[in-house]
């Protein structure tokens, strides 16, 4: 077997992020959370390898797979502009364990965490505590579903807010060739729609489907003889959804998303037709 070659564009996913198949495998493997457990050495060891490809310099005895392995275990605890490690709570790959105990311990003592965990935000503070009040007479089975709500409602108006700079004077746009063509406020609220949809996406599974299984399960004797048991069951099934809900919800969007010129505002339109009159799509990144 030859040497390993220096085409490989490790800069980018390894699948075709066109697809929403390419996109899934894609955040499966940024997601794992696997890589939590990788030791300080074997991330040094991915940092190496993947530092040495660019760089031009070959791992003797490397290949494809190990290359394309070594990248994601890096991308998942390294940042991508500093290459300064990232905090293990920060990662990618802690995605899915952070919010399985998050979701878990809200949907398992829903009445009082419920409204606490959205006291971020006001309108979400509202929805919870309204539906709260909607509910109180409902089936105990109906009250589950307020996390829901208020998570939603949380997104809704946290990403927003944690992104209005980019509201304000908007995110960079390229050509097909990655050329920057301007900053655009319409491309950062279609991104920011996009992410919304994908975060509400992953709370979808996690927090409908356990409250439907553990209301049934609490009915049962084996449960009701055993009660310590549902905060760890509940907690089990909402990572058990996270592990698909949170790179499928990911892969719903390509991250370099597109939007056609003739939408944009009407000075970087002039601009973009002045500049290169053909162009009829630009890209952005939507962020996550």
């Amino acid at each position: 077997m030859g040497e390993l070659p220096l085409d490989i564009n490790i800069q980018e996913p390894r699948w075709d992020q066109s697809t929403f198949l390419g996109r899934a495998r894609h955040f499966f493997a940024v997601t794992d959370p696997r890589n939590l457990l990788l030791s300080g050495a074997q991330l040094e060891a991915s940092q190496n390898i993947v530092q040495n490809y660019r760089a031009g310099v070959v791992t003797p005895g490397l290949t494809e797979d190990q290359l394309w392995q070594a990248k994601y275990v890096y991308d998942s605890a390294f940042h991508p502009d500093t290459g300064e490690k990232v905090i293990l709570i920060g990662r990618m790959s802690a995605q899915v364990p952070m919010n399985m105990t998050i979701t878990g311990c809200m949907l398992t003592f829903y009445r009082q965490l419920g409204t606490a965990y959205m006291s971020a935000t006001t309108g979400a503070v509202a929805t919870a505590l309204g539906l709260k009040s909607l509910t109180k007479h409902l089936p105990t089975l109906v009250g589950r579903f307020v996390p829901f709500a208020a998570v939603a409602a949380a997104n809704c108006i946290n990403i927003p807010l944690m992104r209005q700079r980019e509201l304000q004077v908007g995110i960079p746009v390229t050509d097909e060739a990655g050329q920057r063509l301007g900053h655009s406020v319409t491309a950062a609220k279609q991104g920011i729609f996009q992410v919304v949809i994908s975060r509400i996406g992953m709370a979808i599974p996690a927090m409908a489907i356990p409250p439907v299984i553990m209301d049934t399960l609490e009915k049962k004797d084996f449960l009701k003889c055993r009660p310590w048991l549902g905060a760890p069951l509940q907690v089990g099934l909402v990572g058990f959804c996270l592990v698909f809900a949170t790179p499928l919800c990911c892969a719903l969007f390509p991250q370099r998303s597109s939007i056609h010129v003739s939408r944009l505002e009407p000075e970087l339109r002039a601009q973009i037709h002045e500049q290169n009159p053909s162009i009829e799509v630009v890209y952005y990144n939507k962020g996550l």
